[in-house]
C-alpha cells in the first residue's frame, strides 16, 4: 500500500475525506486550514494512501509542535488527523501512514509523537494503544454563555 506526501492534484480528495473525519466542520473552515497546512511544509505534512483505483484512501496530517501532553522533548510531532475509509480499515493502511507522519517527525528532529481524541472515540483510542501510543490524559472542556449587562 503506497503512502506518499500529497499532490496538489490530490487536494479535493483530501478534503473529502477530512470532511468524512470532521462532518461537523464547515466546508469553508476545511479550506481554510488546509490552506494552512500546505503554506507551512516546514512545520506540516500531508500523507496519503491511494487504492488500487488510484483515489486516496486514507491520509494522516502530522505538525511539529513545540509541547504536547506527556511529552518531555521539543519540538514534537503531532498527529493532527488521522483517517482511514471504513471499506479499507484493518488491512494496515493506517499503520502505513503513521509509520510515514513518525517518520517525518523524526527526521525533523522529534523525539517523541503526540496525539488526541475525543474521549467518547473508542475507535481511536484502540488504535492509537495497538500501535503503540499511551494514554496519558483525559481532559473536560467546558462552557458557558455570558450575559453582557450594560455598565
Amino acid at each position: 500500500m503506497p503512502v506518499n506526501i500529497l499532490k496538489r492534484t490530490q487536494i479535493d480528495e483530501w478534503g473529502k475525506l477530512r470532511r468524512a473525519l470532521w462532518p461537523e466542520v464547515a466546508f469553508d473552515q476545511h479550506r481554510r486550514e488546509m490552506t494552512d497546512i500546505l503554506s507551512d511544509p516546514e512545520f506540516n505534512a500531508v500523507f496519503v494512501s491511494t487504492g488500487r483505483n488510484r483515489k486516496l484512501n486514507g491520509f494522516i496530517e502530522v505538525s511539529m509542535r513545540l509541547t504536547a501532553e506527556g511529552c518531555r522533548s521539543s519540538p514534537i510531532g503531532y498527529l493532527e488527523g488521522w483517517f482511514v475509509a471504513p471499506e479499507v480499515r484493518k488491512k494496515g493502511i493506517g499503520g502505513a501512514l503513521l509509520a510515514r507522519a513518525e517518520a517525518w517527525a523524526a527526521s525533523k528532529g522529534c523525539k517523541e509523537i503526540a496525539s488526541d481524541t475525543e474521549v467518547e472515540n473508542a475507535l481511536s483510542r484502540v488504535v492509537h494503544a495497538q500501535l503503540g501510543y499511551e494514554e496519558v490524559s483525559r481532559l473536560a472542556h467546558f462552557h458557558k454563555e455570558l450575559r453582557h449587562t450594560p455598565s
